[in-house]
């Protein structure tokens, strides 16, 4: 038999290989680790190519609501995205007075599911290559699978590709998204 410091030892370290094995799960995103037992805010503050994101979820006011129980399937939009729309629209929808057309946008991400990539890609194919994505926003996003990736078809008709799948949150999943979702009208 072991010394009980010896056993307690080994007990520590099959703990933390243990948490480490759970955390490797989940995929990097924006150089930063994202973790399983986090919200989706929690886990967006940290990657770098979400900034843009997270300042625009703060000036919508839906920190909370993202912190929230859940289930959220976000589509994230990377920095490049926003960075990708027409000169001045971040700025414009970043300011106080466009915050409904902001919550617009950004809930047009969101959907009240915990739905992984298999998961779309099953009702993608069971629909008969597309299925229609009903966000918390009043959106209807098109996902479609395009060689073993998922894109979505906003109602103005750009398209996004789910470039990073499945990081697990605590109250759901995020999908990087490479393009902004844009609501009709």
């Amino acid at each position: 038999m072991f010394p009980s410091g010896i056993r307690s030892f080994a007990a520590m370290a099959i703990l933390t290989a243990s948490a480490a094995i759970a955390h490797a799960e989940n995929p990097m995103v924006g150089g930063a680790a994202m973790y399983a037992d986090k919200n989706i805010v929690e886990n967006a503050v940290n990657s770098k190519d979400h900034t843009t994101l997270v300042a625009a979820v703060k000036a919508a006011g839906l920190v909370e609501t993202l912190q929230g129980k859940g289930p959220f399937t976000v589509f994230a939009p990377t920095n490049e995205a926003f960075d990708a729309l027409p000169a001045g629209t971040v700025d414009t929808l970043l300011k106080p007075e466009s915050k409904d057309k902001l919550t617009k946008v950004l809930t047009c991400h969101v959907v009240s599911a915990d739905a992984m990539s298999s998961a779309i890609a099953k009702m993608v194919k069971d629909d008969g290559g597309e299925h229609d994505v009903k966000t918390v926003g009043g959106c209807v996003l098109k996902a479609k699978d395009d060689g073993g990736k998922i894109t979505l078809t906003d109602e103005t008709g750009g398209t996004a590709t789910v470039t990073i799948a499945d990081v697990k949150q605590s109250n759901g999943v995020i999908h990087v998204i490479d393009k902004v979702l844009l609501p009709k009208g």
